[in-house]
């Protein structure tokens, strides 16, 4: 069983799908809107894996920046334009490695509202540290950091204009384009459900990013990329297409 959980600020916007997993392909048993933090944790201790579309830490260097600041100690960088030494406080290293392999610029956990879900996030991730569920923000624990869009570009799907309500005609193509993409995937009564809320969408998808990385089928970070990954989280990009997340089960 794999769960991918789309992580909003507050319950309101936040999506939780269940993936039971068969030689034959996947079946989507169960998915939950409004899910709040009891529902979360009993997914994820539920899981083989647990796939969170949401950032698992700050840049290390907006940390430092902070408390230089907080100390009264802030230095800019010569010879940089301030939207270059910014880029580093605004986005984690794996989000610049993401943005190189795929095109795509995750939300800046710094300078950007999805901070807000961080915070919820990261208490989510020391509670299940407190349950025996082992945290490890680089992905190799009960949890994952993933990126539904990215693992959308990634299976030649499409990825952006599917969010919001006035979107739905946009959301029901994505749902016929991954049914086509893996007819092994069965949705069954909640179909309905992914063609009329894209957080219930991310969520499977994010579940989907889980299987590939319970099958050690996502990157990894390599040398220098270890230590920040550590600390500031690491989005697990699928290296593999759709059809072996089920052949390689």
């Amino acid at each position: 069983m794999t769960v991918g959980i789309d992580l909003a600020a507050e319950a309101a916007r936040t999506a939780v799908a269940w993936l039971d997993w068969s030689s034959a392909g996947a079946r989507l048993v169960r998915v939950e809107l409004g899910a709040d933090d009891g529902l979360i944790v009993e997914a994820v201790t539920g899981a083989s894996k647990a796939g969170i579309d949401c950032p698992f830490g700050w840049p290390d260097r907006f940390v430092e920046f902070v408390s230089a600041h907080r100390a009264g100690h802030v230095r800019v960088p010569e010879g940089l334009a301030g939207r270059v030494w910014r880029r580093d406080l605004a986005l984690r290293v794996t989000d610049q490695v993401v943005h190189a392999q795929t095109g795509l610029t995750p939300l800046s956990v710094s300078a950007d509202r999805i901070g807000h879900a961080t915070m919820r996030c990261a208490a989510l991730l020391a509670e299940l540290a407190r349950r025996g569920r082992p945290v490890d923000r680089r992905g190799g624990g009960a949890v994952v950091e993933v990126y539904p869009a990215a693992c959308l570009k990634r299976w030649e799907l499409p990825f952006r204009g599917y969010k919001r309500v006035a979107n739905l005609t946009e959301l029901g193509r994505l749902v016929d384009r991954l049914l086509e993409a893996a007819p092994w995937l069965d949705l069954g009564e909640y179909e309905a459900l992914c063609r009329a809320s894209d957080d219930a969408t991310d969520a499977v998808v994010s579940a989907l990013a889980a299987r590939a990385s319970a099958l050690e089928l996502v990157t990894v970070p390599e040398g220098e990329q270890a230590g920040p990954a550590a600390t500031e989280g690491w989005i697990a990009l699928p290296t593999t297409s759709l059809d072996r997340l089920v052949t390689e089960g």
